[in-house]
């Protein structure tokens, strides 16, 4: 059985990760383009540095070749947003990546873009696996990979400098040259490590990269740009001096950044950091579209820029979504991903990346120090999260009872409203908030809350665990 989930479709290697089912995804997809007549427009397939991402892409490229429709397959491992700009430029019916992103090495995946770069909504991925999950191993047509090569079907091509030229041109070289910055990466064996080296290199940073070979076992974690991951990076930065430090997850669609002091900054303060950045140094103007587990101090910042916030449902489709329709400059979720205005709709760890080496250059400021300024104008809230392990028990039961009997408060404070946009968020006064929801992507309850101290933020998650959960 095949399931997509917000990020792709994902399952663990050798169970419901198996080129059995890659070949019927696949011709599944193909099918769709036959009936749309798109065949012309072809496929874009690409893959990262998990174990076997690399044969599914092949197995899966057979698959569109016996269906008579042209694949471009990347010649080596690439970043997903790299594959998406690959997509969107070749105006392809589909664009596949074969990644499972920052989940655990045992994991392997799919995520499938559209003709725009932007990924598979709902509708279409419910059709896509139902299709799949019809199909039986004889209804797979293919044909083998050096004959297609052969014939010409399939095209294997090296991408990496068009993206890197993409990038490059949203943001000013000049700036980061001049400023002579020393920074240091972990693409934590992800394949992040070609183009923001070459990015990081043409614009005259002293680079140093850590993890940057492939090890499909990730040191034995998840590929996820958390604190607890980056610790000798943390610890090179206070020992060598660097300006900043920079990681990337596994398919380097995510960011994380470490300031000058060793402080990992998190991902609610590198969108704050990036929105005012865009807006009040590179004079740009628009919204900016966040995910209903990001922080609202993004809606004082663009309250204070006279700009509007829009809350959207986890998933990057979604941000990507209201973006185009908002015409917004920025869109951001609290796990990692963000993009701009005029460049791909899928999250991009490289871009991102390169776009906060720009703003230290641009302001000749410290991380902190631009931190500092933007807390200044937005005052604090606090965020926390936690994961529980979910059964399918409680994907059931927990939603009902919370819409059967929805909590007036959390503990001693007074719930204003309830969304069910995505899961259950609860508003509370003062912009604090508490949200549970289900992960889309791997077996777990995700409890988020946001408040005026740190300490209200854990009561708020205690006390949904003991209500709700237990």
């Amino acid at each position: 059985m095949i399931t997509f989930g917000t990020g792709g479709w994902r399952a663990i290697i050798g169970e419901g990760f198996t080129m059995h089912n890659v070949r019927r995804l696949s011709q599944a997809l193909a099918n769709e383009i036959i009936r749309r007549g798109q065949e012309k427009s072809g496929v874009v397939i690409g893959y990262d540095r998990r174990f076997l991402s690399d044969r599914a892409a092949e197995a899966s490229a057979e698959v569109f070749a016996g269906n008579n429709i042209p694949v471009v397959l990347l010649a080596e491992d690439a970043p997903t947003p790299l594959i998406t700009y690959a997509t969107a430029i070749q105006r392809a019916a589909y664009g596949l990546a074969f990644t499972a992103s920052h989940n655990p090495p045992e994991w392997n995946g799919l995520k499938v873009f559209r003709a725009d770069g932007s990924l598979l909504l709902e509708e279409e991925t419910h059709q896509i696996e139902a299709e799949t999950n019809r199909l039986a191993p004889e209804d797979v047509v293919k044909i083998d990979l050096d004959l297609a090569l052969q014939a010409g079907v399939v095209r294997r091509r090296d991408l990496t400098n068009e993206y890197v030229d993409a990038v490059e041109k949203l943001i000013d070289l000049d700036a980061i040259r001049a400023a002579g910055l020393k920074v240091i990466v972990d693409p934590m064996y992800g394949v992040g490590q070609l183009t923001l080296g070459i990015i990081l290199t043409e614009a005259r940073c002293r680079v140093t990269f850590i993890h940057e070979r492939r090890n499909p076992l990730f040191g034995g974690r998840s590929p996820a740009p958390n604190l607890e991951a980056l610790r000798l990076l943390i610890t090179q930065m206070h020992e060598d001096g660097y300006d900043l430090g920079l990681a990337t997850d596994g398919d380097a669609d995510r960011i994380a950044i470490v300031d000058e002091r060793g402080e990992y900054i998190t991902v609610n303060d590198i969108l704050l950091l990036i929105y005012w950045h865009l807006h009040e140094v590179r004079g740009e103007r628009g919204g900016v579209v966040r995910n209903l587990a990001t922080t609202h101090l993004l809606d004082r910042l663009a309250a204070r820029l006279g700009e509007t916030c829009y809350e959207v449902p986890v998933g990057f489709k979604h941000i990507a979504a209201a973006m185009v329709e908002h015409n917004a400059l920025l869109g951001g979720e609290s796990s990692g991903g963000l993009t701009i205005r005029g460049h791909i709709l899928g999250k991009d760890g490289i871009f991102a990346s390169a776009l906060v080496v720009e703003m230290l250059a641009r302001t000749g400021q410290r991380i902190s120090t631009l931190r500092q300024k933007i807390w200044d104008l937005t005052g604090r809230l606090y965020g926390i999260d936690e994961n529980i392990p979910a059964t399918p028990e409680m994907r059931i039961v927990i939603p009902k009872r919370l819409r059967e009997a929805p909590l007036s408060h959390i503990g001693p404070y007074p719930v204003l409203k309830v969304s069910h946009l995505d899961g259950t968020k609860l508003f509370l006064e003062h912009d604090n908030w508490a949200l549970l929801r289900f992960s889309g992507t791997e077996p777990v309850l995700r409890l988020f809350a946001e408040a005026d101290t740190p300490e209200k933020a854990q009561e708020l998650i205690d006390c949904l665990k003991q209500t709700v959960i237990s």
